[in-house]
């Protein structure tokens, strides 16, 4: 008889964490497991993908920072028909919802899913921390607490969370999809109309405080005037030429031109393996997917020590302080002057690295024991 697991999360965007969830639920074995998943707000384009591998997906249809009683009924109604085995959040706002449902309905096991390892509450809505604030008081209710990293439990432990069990599953990359292609960077080359020999720095990441924008850019501002051959590569939901603050940014840092801004894409690993460095600049992170993915993808990286991100690296890559351009900058130039063979071998040590430690194989293999374990 199969587990049925509900993963209930704020919204379907091309987020980490959305994308870990797809990425779970396609390698879950479905013998054994029925998944079902429920986002807070509108289905977006990681839910049309889940919809499209056969995985079923509700949505609660709330809107961003605004309470809504009657998705709460919703979603207690679901739960007293479906009758879960476990129900899974994913988010703040989803934990806070779905441990509350649960109490409501007498769901019994609920997993908690954290995805982060620091938050500056000043740069988002007062809601979030709020949320966050009852979480914590509420973290001893759900039977697990699982976080995708390391330093998530060490911050969230610091803020007060008390769960009766903390679980560490970090997210797992599939190396057959991210992969070195030698045919790629030309291609790239080619449809951002550069020439052949130009060399390509890439931060994949929504538009979001966290992820500091402002620093890649002031970093690429200090690195562009020696270097006229590199260009700068930003992909991700809200980074376009409609985003007037970094449009205005670009223009500031004397960078027109030489700063590609692509938006949301669905070809991201496609876009990875035709770079030749995979950026970070966050100020805060968990478990950071894309550096992961770079990685997979044989890329050296330059990230900014928050979160794990020095752990999953190792002595593949470089880290550098956060919100520091010119240390970043100065990241940047050492991968730069390294010959080509020496930038090869980076690649390949990085990628050998997720091979061994963080495939996506050994992730669902943890999550489906996690559950074996709650039933």
């Amino acid at each position: 008889m199969s587990l049925k697991v509900f993963h209930l999360i704020t919204d379907l965007n091309t987020g980490g964490a959305e994308i870990s969830l797809y990425r779970l639920l396609s390698g879950m074995d479905r013998a054994q497991y029925e998944s079902q998943v429920i986002t807070l707000l509108p289905i977006g384009p990681i839910g049309e993908k889940l919809i499209t591998s056969g995985i079923q997906v509700r949505s609660l249809n709330m809107q961003p920072g605004q309470l809504s009683p009657g998705a709460f009924l919703h979603l207690t109604s679901w739960l007293r028909r479906e009758h879960p085995d476990i129900l899974q959040t994913w988010l703040y706002h989803a934990d806070l919802l779905g441990i509350l449902a649960a109490k409501v309905t007498r769901t019994r096991k609920v997993v908690w899913n954290l995805r982060s390892s620091y938050h500056d509450l000043s740069q988002y809505r007062q809601l979030t921390g709020i949320v966050l604030r009852l979480c914590t008081w509420l973290s001893g209710w759900p039977q697990v607490v699982v976080t995708n990293s390391r330093s998530g439990q060490e911050y969230h432990t610091h803020l007060g969370y008390h769960p009766r069990r903390w679980v560490w599953i970090p997210n797992g990359i599939d190396v057959q999809t991210f992969r070195p292609d030698p045919d790629l960077p030309s291609a790239i080359r080619r449809e951002l109309d550069l020439a052949p020999e130009s060399f390509l720095i890439g931060l994949v990441a929504r538009f979001d405080p966290m992820k500091d924008h402002v620093t890649f850019l002031r970093a690429a501002g200090l690195l562009s005037p020696a270097y006229v051959n590199v260009h700068y590569v930003l992909a991700g939901e809200g980074v376009d030429a409609s985003n007037r603050s970094l449009v205005d940014q670009i223009r500031n840092e004397n960078l027109s031109g030489r700063v590609h801004l692509l938006g949301r894409r669905m070809d991201t690993p496609r876009l990875m393996a035709g770079l030749d460095i995979m950026s970070s600049s966050s100020s805060g992170e968990g478990f950071p997917n894309t550096i992961a993915e770079g990685m997979a993808c044989g890329l050296p990286c330059v990230v900014t020590d928050v979160g794990d991100a020095a752990f999953l690296v190792g002595d593949t890559g470089i880290v550098v302080p956060p919100k520091n351009p010119a240390a970043l900058a100065d990241g940047w130039r050492r991968v730069i002057h390294l010959s080509p063979e020496d930038r090869q071998r980076l690649g390949n040590a990085a990628r050998l690295r997720i091979e061994q430690e963080f495939s996506l194989a050994k992730t669902v293999q943890a999550y489906q024991r996690l559950y074996q374990s709650l039933a």
